[in-house]
């Protein structure tokens, strides 16, 4: 019984580390990756964005006059963007109740990103939600595919609050549009060392890449699972990685 309390307070004390953020901008670096892979196949599934909210935001504008690709498209778009709002909210929250730094708490928040593609990838896999890529007709409203954009949508938002949390605001892993502004108003853009310079193009050229390699393997495929299963994947060992992540200032 003592080496079972033992064990768990030593677990307990495990979690309960404050994590370094020396370095951890190569965890966030993945998530752009992510992010861009994710994007670009949810768009090419559902016309609707799950991280970048400017483009969603857009949709519903445009749906207002009648004018979005698909009918109610704008209500997926609408649905992205209530859904991110809410991720943030509660993954905020939970980083103030645990601690942002805390190593529990960061692999729990991953942890729930990773489960939502999970789940998601596994809906999508079985045939119980398809997609516009399988739909033989475009025109018919299937509101079941609201789940992945309510998922997806959720598990974006966990990105862009642990990066915050991390003090990586350069790296927000969900928007390019500030990003890209922040890099090119930056007054050392040409300095030979500028590190925030450097993470911004990084996170640039990432999703970039995602979006590029999300939509070449779709075309592949003819389906959007492998992606999803490929950025759970990532996920995870984003997991994994602050397990094994050092503590301390």
């Amino acid at each position: 019984m003592d080496q079972e309390k033992r064990t768990f307070a030593e677990l307990i004390a495990f979690l309960g580390d404050e994590v370094q953020t020396q370095h951890a901008d190569v965890l966030l670096f993945t998530c752009c990756l992510a992010s861009g892979l994710i994007d670009s196949t949810i768009y090419n599934a559902y016309n609707t964005f799950v991280s970048m909210q400017t483009g969603n935001t857009i949709f519903v504008g445009l749906g207002a006059s009648n004018q979005n690709l698909r009918p109610y498209g704008w209500a997926r778009s609408l649905t992205s963007i209530g859904c991110f709002a809410v991720g943030c909210f509660l993954f905020a929250r939970l980083n103030h109740v645990v601690g942002a730094r805390r190593r529990g708490c960061l692999m729990l928040s991953f942890l729930i990103q990773a489960s939502t593609i999970l789940i998601t990838a596994g809906l999508i896999q079985v045939g119980v939600i398809s997609t516009d890529l399988e739909s033989q007709s475009q025109e018919k409203t299937q509101w079941i595919q609201e789940v992945p954009i309510i998922l997806l949508s959720l598990q974006s938002s966990g990105q862009i609050v642990a990066s915050r949390a991390l003090g990586f605001n350069e790296i927000p892993t969900v928007v390019i549009t500030s990003l890209l502004c922040d890099l090119m108003s930056d007054p050392k853009l040409f300095l030979l060392r500028n590190g925030k310079r450097d993470r911004r193009i990084v996170a640039f050229v990432l999703t970039l890449i995602g979006a590029i390699v999300g939509g070449w393997i779709t075309k592949a495929t003819g389906q959007i699972v492998p992606v999803l299963w490929l950025s759970a994947g990532i996920k995870m060992l984003i997991v994994i990685a602050w397990g094994f992540w050092q503590t301390g200032q």
